[in-house]
Protein backbone atom coordinates (compact mmCIF):
# COMPACT_ATOMS: atom_id res chain seq x y z
CA UNK A 1 0.00 0.00 0.00
CA UNK A 2 1.49 3.28 -0.76
CA UNK A 3 -0.78 6.26 0.26
CA UNK A 4 -1.04 9.74 -1.16
CA UNK A 5 -3.26 11.87 0.41
CA UNK A 6 -2.46 15.44 0.41
CA UNK A 7 0.34 17.00 2.18
CA UNK A 8 -1.14 17.10 5.60
CA UNK A 9 -0.58 15.37 8.89
CA UNK A 10 -3.89 14.51 10.27
CA UNK A 11 -4.84 13.28 6.82
CA UNK A 12 -1.79 11.07 7.14
CA UNK A 13 -2.77 9.97 10.63
CA UNK A 14 -6.36 9.25 9.49
CA UNK A 15 -5.21 7.25 6.69
CA UNK A 16 -2.51 4.93 8.37
CA UNK A 17 -4.60 4.23 11.40
CA UNK A 18 -7.12 2.99 8.81
CA UNK A 19 -4.71 0.54 7.04
CA UNK A 20 -3.39 -0.39 10.08
CA UNK A 21 -6.38 -1.59 11.12
CA UNK A 22 -7.09 -3.39 7.42
CA UNK A 23 -4.22 -4.62 6.30
CA UNK A 24 -2.68 -7.94 6.94
CA UNK A 25 0.38 -8.34 9.27
CA UNK A 26 3.53 -7.70 7.48
CA UNK A 27 1.77 -5.72 4.69
CA UNK A 28 4.43 -2.90 4.01
CA UNK A 29 2.76 0.20 4.27
CA UNK A 30 4.35 3.32 2.81
CA UNK A 31 3.37 7.16 2.12
CA UNK A 32 4.13 8.90 -0.76
CA UNK A 33 4.94 12.51 1.80
CA UNK A 34 7.31 15.20 0.39
CA UNK A 35 7.99 16.81 3.76
CA UNK A 36 6.55 15.06 6.32
CA UNK A 37 7.89 12.89 9.11
CA UNK A 38 7.31 9.44 8.88
CA UNK A 39 7.93 8.46 12.10
CA UNK A 40 4.81 10.66 12.95
CA UNK A 41 3.10 8.89 10.16
CA UNK A 42 3.79 5.39 11.85
CA UNK A 43 3.02 6.27 15.46
CA UNK A 44 -0.40 6.60 14.15
CA UNK A 45 -0.39 2.67 13.65
CA UNK A 46 0.70 -0.51 15.69
CA UNK A 47 3.21 -1.79 13.83
CA UNK A 48 5.67 1.39 12.66
CA UNK A 49 8.10 -1.48 11.82
CA UNK A 50 6.54 -1.89 8.51
CA UNK A 51 6.11 1.45 8.08
CA UNK A 52 8.29 4.11 5.87
CA UNK A 53 8.06 6.09 2.89
CA UNK A 54 8.14 5.98 -0.91
CA UNK A 55 8.27 9.62 -2.04
CA UNK A 56 7.44 9.53 -5.83
CA UNK A 57 8.26 12.28 -7.72
CA UNK A 58 6.23 14.55 -10.21
CA UNK A 59 5.24 13.34 -12.49
CA UNK A 60 5.67 10.28 -11.32
CA UNK A 61 5.07 8.66 -14.72
CA UNK A 62 7.85 10.06 -16.05
CA UNK A 63 10.77 11.11 -12.85
CA UNK A 64 12.63 8.07 -12.05
CA UNK A 65 13.66 8.87 -8.72
CA UNK A 66 12.07 7.38 -5.60
CA UNK A 67 13.34 9.17 -2.32
CA UNK A 68 13.00 5.90 0.21
CA UNK A 69 12.83 6.92 3.38
CA UNK A 70 13.76 4.88 6.55
CA UNK A 71 12.09 5.59 9.89
CA UNK A 72 13.52 5.26 13.27
CA UNK A 73 11.65 1.77 13.43
CA UNK A 74 11.41 0.70 9.62
CA UNK A 75 12.74 -3.22 9.68
CA UNK A 76 15.40 -3.68 7.25
CA UNK A 77 14.06 -5.84 5.33
CA UNK A 78 10.73 -3.42 4.89
CA UNK A 79 13.53 -0.81 3.36
CA UNK A 80 14.89 -3.20 1.10
CA UNK A 81 11.67 -4.36 -0.50
CA UNK A 82 10.48 -0.71 -0.82
CA UNK A 83 13.76 0.03 -2.88
CA UNK A 84 13.30 -3.82 -4.84
CA UNK A 85 9.78 -2.53 -5.65
CA UNK A 86 10.95 0.93 -7.30
CA UNK A 87 13.22 -1.21 -9.37
CA UNK A 88 11.00 -3.41 -10.49
CA UNK A 89 8.90 -0.84 -11.69
CA UNK A 90 11.67 0.97 -13.41
CA UNK A 91 12.27 3.69 -10.54
CA UNK A 92 16.10 4.73 -8.93
CA UNK A 93 15.52 4.55 -5.45
CA UNK A 94 18.03 6.47 -2.93
CA UNK A 95 17.60 5.76 0.70
CA UNK A 96 17.04 8.98 2.85
CA UNK A 97 16.61 9.40 6.94
CA UNK A 98 13.60 11.47 8.29
CA UNK A 99 13.77 15.25 8.55
CA UNK A 100 11.64 18.12 6.45
CA UNK A 101 12.04 17.45 3.14
CA UNK A 102 14.02 14.72 3.04
CA UNK A 103 17.01 15.22 0.64
CA UNK A 104 15.68 16.64 -2.09
CA UNK A 105 13.08 19.03 -1.37
CA UNK A 106 15.08 20.28 1.89
CA UNK A 107 17.81 21.44 -0.71
CA UNK A 108 15.05 22.90 -2.45
CA UNK A 109 14.03 25.48 0.87
CA UNK A 110 17.29 27.57 0.72
CA UNK A 111 17.29 28.07 -2.69
CA UNK A 112 13.43 29.08 -3.46
CA UNK A 113 14.11 31.06 -0.16
CA UNK A 114 16.70 32.83 -1.58
CA UNK A 115 15.18 33.10 -5.11
CA UNK A 116 12.10 34.89 -3.30
CA UNK A 117 14.14 37.78 -1.20
CA UNK A 118 16.38 38.41 -4.11
CA UNK A 119 12.60 39.64 -5.98
CA UNK A 120 11.92 41.30 -2.75
CA UNK A 121 15.02 43.19 -3.24
CA UNK A 122 15.15 43.88 -6.64
CA UNK A 123 15.89 41.03 -8.38
CA UNK A 124 13.05 40.14 -11.38
CA UNK A 125 11.79 36.33 -12.00
CA UNK A 126 13.65 36.38 -15.17
CA UNK A 127 16.92 36.63 -13.82
CA UNK A 128 16.87 34.86 -10.99
CA UNK A 129 15.29 31.51 -12.45
CA UNK A 130 17.58 32.27 -15.89
CA UNK A 131 21.01 31.92 -13.78
CA UNK A 132 19.67 28.06 -13.31
CA UNK A 133 18.42 27.54 -17.07
CA UNK A 134 21.68 29.03 -18.24
CA UNK A 135 23.34 26.72 -16.15
CA UNK A 136 21.48 23.40 -17.66
CA UNK A 137 18.77 23.06 -15.73
CA UNK A 138 15.27 22.80 -17.17
CA UNK A 139 13.76 25.68 -15.05
CA UNK A 140 14.68 27.77 -12.21
CA UNK A 141 13.19 28.05 -8.80
CA UNK A 142 10.65 30.27 -9.35
CA UNK A 143 9.05 28.01 -12.64
CA UNK A 144 9.63 25.16 -10.67
CA UNK A 145 7.55 26.05 -7.45
CA UNK A 146 4.73 27.33 -10.13
CA UNK A 147 4.65 23.95 -12.09
CA UNK A 148 4.59 21.88 -8.45
CA UNK A 149 2.14 24.61 -6.82
CA UNK A 150 2.89 27.55 -5.23
CA UNK A 151 -0.17 26.27 -2.65
CA UNK A 152 2.23 23.65 -1.31
CA UNK A 153 2.39 23.83 2.38
CA UNK A 154 0.33 26.81 2.61
CA UNK A 155 -1.89 26.81 6.03
CA UNK A 156 -4.85 27.64 3.59
CA UNK A 157 -6.21 30.89 5.55
CA UNK A 158 -6.57 33.75 2.89
CA UNK A 159 -6.20 36.05 5.84
CA UNK A 160 -2.67 35.33 6.91
CA UNK A 161 -0.77 36.84 5.04
CA UNK A 162 2.97 36.26 6.34
CA UNK A 163 5.37 35.85 3.06
CA UNK A 164 5.53 36.50 -0.88
CA UNK A 165 3.76 33.45 -1.31
CA UNK A 166 0.74 33.41 1.39
CA UNK A 167 0.11 36.78 -0.53
CA UNK A 168 0.25 35.15 -4.10
CA UNK A 169 -2.27 31.88 -2.35
CA UNK A 170 -4.30 34.37 -0.82
CA UNK A 171 -4.94 35.99 -4.54
CA UNK A 172 -5.27 32.75 -5.72
CA UNK A 173 -1.77 32.46 -7.51
CA UNK A 174 -1.45 29.17 -7.05
CA UNK A 175 1.05 28.29 -10.08
CA UNK A 176 0.35 26.85 -13.69
CA UNK A 177 -2.72 25.26 -12.07
CA UNK A 178 -4.28 28.49 -11.62
CA UNK A 179 -2.48 29.99 -14.84
CA UNK A 180 -0.98 32.58 -12.64
CA UNK A 181 1.86 32.06 -10.05
CA UNK A 182 5.26 34.34 -9.52
CA UNK A 183 4.62 34.39 -13.82
CA UNK A 184 1.32 34.51 -15.57
CA UNK A 185 0.59 31.56 -18.02
CA UNK A 186 -1.68 31.07 -21.36
CA UNK A 187 -3.60 28.54 -22.15
CA UNK A 188 -0.24 26.45 -23.38
CA UNK A 189 1.56 27.24 -19.89
CA UNK A 190 4.15 29.34 -21.48
CA UNK A 191 5.38 31.89 -18.87
CA UNK A 192 5.20 35.63 -19.03
CA UNK A 193 5.94 38.79 -16.62
CA UNK A 194 2.81 39.30 -14.47
CA UNK A 195 2.14 42.84 -13.03
CA UNK A 196 0.14 41.24 -10.66
CA UNK A 197 2.68 39.30 -8.94
CA UNK A 198 5.35 42.32 -9.61
CA UNK A 199 2.84 44.45 -7.20
CA UNK A 200 2.46 42.13 -4.58
CA UNK A 201 6.27 41.85 -3.80
CA UNK A 202 6.45 45.65 -4.14
CA UNK A 203 4.36 45.93 -1.53
CA UNK A 204 6.26 43.26 0.74
CA UNK A 205 9.83 45.74 -0.11
CA UNK A 206 7.70 48.78 0.92
CA UNK A 207 6.09 46.98 4.24
CA UNK A 208 9.65 46.39 4.88
CA UNK A 209 11.52 49.27 3.97
CA UNK A 210 13.54 48.15 1.67
CA UNK A 211 15.29 49.94 -1.26
CA UNK A 212 15.39 48.06 -4.79
CA UNK A 213 19.18 47.03 -5.65
CA UNK A 214 21.06 45.93 -8.54
CA UNK A 215 21.57 42.21 -7.92
CA UNK A 216 24.55 40.39 -9.59
CA UNK A 217 24.63 36.68 -11.50
CA UNK A 218 27.31 35.92 -8.36
CA UNK A 219 24.98 36.65 -5.79
CA UNK A 220 22.15 34.88 -7.25
CA UNK A 221 24.25 31.26 -7.92
CA UNK A 222 25.79 31.82 -4.41
CA UNK A 223 21.73 32.77 -3.20
CA UNK A 224 20.15 29.71 -5.27
CA UNK A 225 23.02 27.22 -6.01
CA UNK A 226 25.90 27.66 -3.43
CA UNK A 227 23.32 26.98 -0.47
CA UNK A 228 22.12 24.18 -1.95
CA UNK A 229 25.49 22.77 -1.35
CA UNK A 230 25.71 24.05 2.16
CA UNK A 231 22.55 21.85 2.72
CA UNK A 232 23.80 18.91 1.44
CA UNK A 233 26.87 18.73 3.27
CA UNK A 234 24.37 19.48 6.49
CA UNK A 235 22.67 16.35 5.09
CA UNK A 236 25.61 14.28 4.77
CA UNK A 237 26.35 15.69 8.60
CA UNK A 238 23.28 14.39 10.14
CA UNK A 239 22.99 11.19 8.40
CA UNK A 240 20.26 11.96 6.58
CA UNK A 241 22.01 10.53 3.04
CA UNK A 242 24.35 7.35 3.22
CA UNK A 243 26.86 9.41 0.92
CA UNK A 244 27.11 12.47 -1.51
CA UNK A 245 26.72 10.55 -4.85
CA UNK A 246 23.42 9.80 -3.29
CA UNK A 247 22.70 13.30 -3.17
CA UNK A 248 23.41 13.90 -6.67
CA UNK A 249 21.34 10.97 -7.72
CA UNK A 250 18.56 12.49 -6.27
CA UNK A 251 19.38 15.95 -8.02
CA UNK A 252 19.69 14.31 -11.13
CA UNK A 253 16.48 12.31 -11.63
CA UNK A 254 14.32 14.13 -9.32
CA UNK A 255 15.06 17.68 -10.61
CA UNK A 256 17.19 17.65 -13.97
CA UNK A 257 20.07 18.98 -12.45
CA UNK A 258 22.32 18.85 -15.17
CA UNK A 259 24.15 15.49 -15.76
CA UNK A 260 26.93 16.76 -17.23
CA UNK A 261 28.40 18.51 -13.80
CA UNK A 262 27.75 15.43 -12.13
CA UNK A 263 25.18 16.52 -9.72
CA UNK A 264 25.39 19.44 -7.29
CA UNK A 265 27.95 17.82 -4.53
CA UNK A 266 30.46 16.43 -7.51
CA UNK A 267 30.11 19.59 -9.03
CA UNK A 268 31.18 21.48 -5.87
CA UNK A 269 33.72 19.29 -5.42
CA UNK A 270 34.87 20.69 -8.89
CA UNK A 271 34.09 24.04 -9.04
CA UNK A 272 36.26 24.35 -5.48
CA UNK A 273 34.84 23.92 -2.23
CA UNK A 274 36.78 27.11 -1.02
CA UNK A 275 35.20 29.05 -3.61
CA UNK A 276 32.13 28.40 -2.53
CA UNK A 277 32.47 28.68 1.12
CA UNK A 278 33.85 32.01 0.23
CA UNK A 279 31.15 33.47 -1.59
CA UNK A 280 29.03 32.31 1.33
CA UNK A 281 30.77 33.83 4.01
CA UNK A 282 30.85 37.42 1.88
CA UNK A 283 26.99 37.06 1.56
CA UNK A 284 26.14 35.80 4.73
CA UNK A 285 24.23 38.79 6.29
CA UNK A 286 22.11 38.19 3.23
CA UNK A 287 21.17 34.54 3.34
CA UNK A 288 18.87 35.24 6.90
CA UNK A 289 19.07 34.84 10.44
CA UNK A 290 19.23 31.29 10.85
CA UNK A 291 22.01 30.26 8.06
CA UNK A 292 24.60 28.03 9.18
CA UNK A 293 27.56 27.51 7.45
CA UNK A 294 28.21 23.61 7.38
CA UNK A 295 31.29 22.44 9.23
CA UNK A 296 31.63 19.61 7.09
CA UNK A 297 32.05 22.02 4.07
CA UNK A 298 34.33 24.20 5.72
CA UNK A 299 36.46 21.41 7.07
CA UNK A 300 36.19 19.74 3.24
CA UNK A 301 37.22 23.17 2.09
CA UNK A 302 40.34 23.89 4.44
CA UNK A 303 41.44 20.43 4.16
CA UNK A 304 41.09 20.21 0.49
CA UNK A 305 39.36 16.93 0.17
CA UNK A 306 35.79 15.90 -1.83
CA UNK A 307 33.18 16.33 -0.02
CA UNK A 308 31.48 13.39 1.57
CA UNK A 309 31.29 11.91 5.33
Amino acid sequence: SVEAGYENMAVKEDIFARLDALAKPGAMLASNTSYLSIDEIASATKRPQDVLGLHFFSPANIMKLVEAVRGAETAPDVLATGMDLARRIGKVPVVSGVCFGFIGNRMLEPRLSGAIDMLVEGATPDQVDRVSTTFGMPMGPLQMIDLAGVDIGWHRDPNRIESVRDALNAAGRWGQKTRAGFYDYDEKRRPAASPAAQAIVEQFRDRAGIAPRAISEEEIVTRTLYVMVNEGAKILEEGIAQRASDIDVVWHHGYGWPRHTGGPMFWADQIGLDRIVDALTRYKDRLGADFILSPLLVACAAEGRPLDR
